[in-house]
């Protein structure tokens, strides 16, 4: 039992013995008032969304395709790094994961049943250039242009990220993000995919939450390639900037039709103080970790997110970068899980943290980085989910009102959402799981008060369609709106998806 549930069945308990029974709904309004970050149930009920919102759901190629090696898929970094003994927990790999690769057609089914509009997915560089650059191979083609055929045919806008952190393995052996080579190699992919793709795909995000895979895999070393040296994050996040600039033209040249935005990682961010360094330090992780992809591309400049000046040595910045990397994106897409509180650290003694999939946060008083010298706690003030990230609706109100207040009210895509619990079927084959929808009726109520407020918020994409595997995490954490048996790739859509669905269809939650 969770902390909300718990507090709502003790505090339940505790009026029917205490109250007269006219008091009750009072005092299920004053419990909501108690559970830190609940939403009232009278503005879940309230919240609508307008005609012609795209409700969808999301995926990831190397979460959910399989199939590692077959078809002339090379390796990829995150093949190489599964098959590492002590890397995945479990000893988990996504050899097969959700064979998606087989199986898209169900999966797909799935998403027409529940009235679903749109579908994020994203593709495997190995799968089409097995080697990252050179020739196409021909069959990862077919499989992304059958599974686009099938997408339209089931009347499902095909959403696609191209990049969602599995780098051909032999790009990594190059030197990896850090190889400012790889901005041109990966344009190169983008134009290949939007050539063979563009006449169907009309919507392109470049890259899945581009701070996550540079500082994870080149700042602190716990995804791949294990690098621990915060210059090579600055090296692999600038080449990923102008890699973002290319492909933006290079899908611009090769599909006509194509928009072109973004699927980053971002969390609204809260000072610990009111003090002014805290303040300080907290306009130092928004500008990190949510504009420092976005503001090169819509302004050609990074935001200011170090203590002192921008370090463009370090990061091999040269002359004219910032025209590559400014490209005015058609939309803005983010994902939403939880927030941050942030503090300053600047001269604090030591650098370290724990990082985890969507997660990020210090012990102690330690700076995160040497440059921008901030601590950042993930506060468990509200209830948590199983993957012990916080509950927090009111996080998405603000963090969707901030970003279009600061680039002039884009059109904003919430490219993901999504909580985690191990729900599985019960006796009747059912998987009733009650706190996922009640996560979702309070961020999506949260969500419309944003859109009533000027918000310019077009689709909200569910994380995930099935349960998957979970990067390092392998498969000991569920977020699917569909539960999978992987010990026969069964599906069996949960309660929330069921739910979902009827959402969908109704543009209402309740």
């Amino acid at each position: 039992m969770d902390r909300r549930t718990f507090l709502r069945s003790s505090f339940a308990a505790g009026s029917a013995a205490l109250l007269p029974s006219h008091g009750l709904a009072a005092s299920s309004a004053t419990l909501q008032d108690r559970v830190p970050g609940s939403i009232a149930e009278s503005e879940i009920e309230g919240a609508r969304f307008p005609d012609g919102f795209l409700w969808g759901m999301a995926s990831a190629a190397y979460q959910v395709e399989g199939a590692w090696n077959v078809d002339g898929k090379g390796e990829s970094n995150w093949d190489r790094f599964a098959h590492t003994v002590g890397k995945v927990k479990g000893g988990a790999t996504a050899d097969v994961a959700c064979d998606q690769y087989h199986l898209y057609k169900d999966d797909i089914a799935i998403l027409k049943r529940l009235n679903q509009k749109s579908y994020r997915f994203s593709t495997s560089w190995s799968r089409v250039q097995p080697n990252g650059t050179g020739p196409v191979n021909q069959k990862g083609i077919d499989h992304y242009s059958r599974l686009v055929d099938t997408l339209m045919e089931a009347g499902i806008r095909p959403f696609c990220t191209i990049y969602h952190w599995d780098l051909p393995q032999a790009l990594e052996d190059r030197g990896g993000w850090p190889n400012r080579d790889l901005a041109s190699y990966y344009a190169d992919f983008a134009g290949i995919l939007a050539k063979h793709l563009g006449d169907r795909i009309t919507t392109w995000a470049p890259f899945n939450m581009p701070w996550t895979f540079t500082y994870y895999g080149y700042g602190v070393g716990v995804f791949p390639p294990c690098k621990s040296d915060f210059n090579q994050f600055l090296k692999a996040a600038h080449t990923v900037n102008l890699a973002q600039g290319e492909a933006f033209r290079a899908i611009k040249a090769a599909a006509a039709k194509a928009t072109v935005g973004s699927a980053y990682g971002m969390a609204p961010a809260y000072p610990k103080t009111d003090s002014e360094a805290d303040r300080a330090a907290t306009a130092r992780y928004h500008a990190m970790n949510n504009l420092y992809f976005l503001n090169p591309a819509m302004h050609g400049e990074y935001p200011k997110a170090f203590v002192g000046a921008t370090p463009y040595e370090a990061m091999g910045f040269k002359a004219g970068d910032e025209k590559i990397m400014k490209v005015p994106l058609d939309w803005v897409g983010f994902h939403y899980y939880t927030r941050r509180v942030v503090s300053n650290a600047s001269g604090s003694a030591g650098v370290g943290g724990h990082f985890g999939t969507e997660t990020e946060g210090e012990g102690g008083g330690a700076a995160r980085d040497p440059l921008t010298q901030m601590h950042v706690e993930m506060p468990t003030e509200g209830p948590l989910t199983e993957a012990g990230l916080e509950i927090w609706p009111r996080g998405i109100y603000d963090l969707v009102t901030q970003i279009s207040r600061e680039f002039n009210h884009p059109i904003i895509e919430i490219s993901e959402n999504g909580c985690c619990y191990l729900d599985g079927p019960d006796a009747s084959g059912r998987v009733p799981d009650a706190r996922r929808i009640a996560f979702h009726r309070e961020i999506l109520a949260e969500l419309a008060r944003a859109i009533a407020d000027g918000a310019k918020v077009r689709a909200y994409h569910a994380w995930s369609l099935v349960d998957n595997f979970e990067w390092a995490d392998g498969f000991t954490q569920r977020y699917g709106l569909t539960y999978v048996d992987f010990r026969d790739q069964r599906r069996i859509v949960k309660d929330s998806g069921l739910w979902y669905g009827r959402v969908a269809g109704s543009n209402r939650l309740t």
